[in-house]
């Protein structure tokens, strides 16, 4: 540990560091591909060095037994009950992401494209129509939630009616997600997630009476069966609609700051010139919707020469991971023209994010779509980020069309 490291480390909580991390990332790329923060805990920024850590079983994350020992007023908060996939290790996490990661598979995404596109179609007019007097418009409700709240919702099953009500709640949750938790972020989060569970409580008891060919039936009749506890039920429910909208409205706001602020790439990708998909690999290489996830020792070890004990907390740092030079030259560059791709936005491993390509394909389907609507798409003032530094994506983003 140096105490160059632990400043840094403070400089990235700190409200500078959250709006620009990148100048701390590469000062960090200096320190090594994995280095102690302070006792019991190693940050990993190398690229590498994440992937070793993300796809090794010796790496565990956060869960009831882990939070027994650190935490243990966790059950008082309905925001922390950790029954989705996202806190489980095995054999419990395999058991339930294979139920839940077939409603992902490539078959199943292709049928969703045209309904993706119409949905991104019919935002867009709705973008124009409240543009038509030359005002700005708020792109970050506007298009970049409405699109993916409403593609996840369809998928999995929930009323067109109540879409627009989890805008609020899915924030509230989602927020507990970052460090350094304030009592009124955790007391947000916990009403959040009680209101979740009883939409989603309502919710599987009609699809029980009246099943339909959404994901929430499917999980059902696996409940009912006996391969879900009725906890497990509600929490990957919860978890797959804040995940599903949260990182793609994040990668789709950054993908267009990008877009406006270097108008050449824009020009580029309306002409085909550069190819979508690669477009929006180099938008999550370059500024990654997640920044950070942590793992804990399962026994003890080493990452990159690092001595690592068992039960220390290692703190995963995605986004410096995408701007290792040693993966990518010139990482502060926006190229998607890169030779060498794969970002680590999505993790990696058995966490890999499970609805990894349905965002991909939200986000080929928006871009091209918005660019040709909209050529003379430019800014209406200044956006505000969002203050995470483990979610990160902008608040408001105006535009005019």
């Amino acid at each position: 540990m140096t105490a160059d490291v632990l400043e840094i480390f403070t400089a990235l909580t700190r409200p500078e560091g959250r709006e620009d991390p990148y100048p701390l990332y590469a000062r960090l790329h200096e320190q090594g591909e994995a280095v102690r923060a302070w006792p019991g805990c190693v940050l990993v920024p190398g690229y590498d060095a994440i992937s070793l850590v993300l796809r090794d079983p010796a790496y565990l994350v956060t869960d009831k037994a882990r939070l027994e020992e650190v935490f243990p007023a966790w059950r008082e908060h309905p925001s922390m009950w950790m029954g989705s996939i996202v806190n489980l290790n095995p054999p419990d996490h395999a058991r339930i992401r294979m139920m839940i990661s077939g409603m992902f598979a490539p078959r199943r995404l292709g049928r969703l494209r045209p309904v993706i596109e119409r949905m991104a179609d019919c935002l867009l007019d709705d973008m124009a129509a409240a543009a038509e007097d030359g005002a700005a418009v708020e792109f970050m409700h506007d298009f970049a939630f409405l699109l993916p709240v409403t593609v996840i919702c369809e998928l999995i099953g929930i009323p067109e009616r109540d879409r627009e009500s989890f805008r609020s709640p899915a924030a509230d949750l989602a927020a507990t997600l970052e460090m350094g938790l304030l009592e009124d972020t955790l007391a947000a989060g916990d009403k959040a997630a009680i209101w979740l569970h009883e939409y989603f409580t309502r919710l599987a008891a009609q699809r029980r009476a009246d099943p339909r060919d959404d994901l929430i039936s499917a999980l059902v009749g696996i409940a009912d069966d006996g391969g879900l506890t009725q906890d497990e039920l509600l929490d990957n429910l919860t978890l797959l609609l804040v995940a599903g909208f949260e990182t793609t409205t994040n990668l789709l706001g950054n993908g267009l700051r990008i877009v406006l602020d270097q108008p050449a790439v824009g020009a580029a990708l309306r002409e085909g010139a550069i190819p979508v998909a690669s477009f929006v690999e180099e938008v999550l290489r370059y500024d990654a919707p997640v920044q950070l996830t942590s793992r804990r020792a399962g026994i003890e070890t080493e990452v990159r020469g690092v001595p690592v004990a068992a039960g220390d907390e290692i703190l995963v740092l995605l986004g410096a991971g995408n701007r290792d030079a040693r993966r990518f030259p010139d990482p502060d560059v926006f190229n998607p023209q890169r030779a060498v791709s794969g970002p680590l936005s999505f993790g990696a491993g058995p966490h890999f994010c499970v609805g990894a390509a349905l965002a991909r394909l939200e986000a080929a389907v928006a871009f091209p779509r918005l660019l040709h609507r909209f050529p003379g798409l430019a800014l209406a003032g200044p956006p505000r980020r969002r203050p995470g530094l483990v979610l990160r994506g902008y608040e408001t983003l105006p535009v005019t069309v």
